[in-house]
């Protein structure tokens, strides 16, 4: 869960391309409209890469993904081998694609992500200022991280404490995660749909969870 520093996919791509190697993005978590200010994220980073991967969010809980590249990789993949795929190119699964994106359009669920995105880091801000154990949060329309620490200088990671409030969510119909290599950062990446309303709760059960012995530090 970090948001990258400008220019930060620029200078990899390049150091890739040196070498003779091709830039994948992986969309599958922040893309279609996820990160608000963008479709796509790497357009975040002002860069376009050789070869996107995306999927679950394509089919909106029907199974599909797919992947896009330049024409020159796909002809060099037409080089004799065999390739079959037993669902490639289901045309039901691709009409739900299609409609996907029709409703993330007609609907304007891009602008609703960061709208209410911020709405919600706003709010996750607030309690940073209250409680001591959040030391950061960050992130993009509905794509955001917020770290916990037993130490606001030294960064000590609260792994521990953040699958309790992970866990404790669920008691309140929330589904967050735990993220990172520490396990210390609570992954928030809510339905496109989310509202207002709802973020407001999801700030009120954090609130009231925080204040619980276990998460007192």
């Amino acid at each position: 869960q970090i948001v990258l520093p400008s220019g930060y996919f620029t200078e990899a791509f390049k150091h890739v391309r040196a070498a003779g190697g091709v830039c994948i993005t992986d969309e599958v978590q922040v893309g279609f409209g996820r990160v608000g200010t963008q479709f796509w994220g790497f357009e975040t980073q002002g860069v376009v890469p050789d070869i996107v991967t995306m999927g679950k969010p394509i089919g909106n809980g029907h199974p599909l993904g797919a992947v896009i590249t330049t024409r020159e990789i796909a002809d060099a993949f037409d080089n004799g081998m065999e390739y079959f795929n037993t669902f490639g190119g289901n045309p039901v699964s691709c009409a739900i694609g299609l409609e996907v994106l029709s409703v993330i359009q007609e609907d304007r669920l891009q602008d609703h992500a960061l709208q209410v995105g911020n709405h919600l880091m706003d709010g996750l801000r607030e309690l940073m200022n209250m409680y001591s154990i959040i030391g950061d949060v960050r992130g993009l329309g509905f794509y955001i991280g917020v770290e916990m620490v037993l130490d606001r200088n030294t960064l000590e990671p609260a792994g521990h404490q953040a699958t309790y409030v992970a866990d404790r969510m669920k008691d309140h119909g929330i589904l967050i995660s735990t993220d990172g290599p520490l396990h210390n950062v609570l992954k928030i990446k809510p339905p496109m749909v989310f509202t207002q309303e709802n973020a407001d709760y999801l700030v009120t059960c954090m609130d009231k969870i925080l204040q619980e012995n276990f998460c007192k530090v």
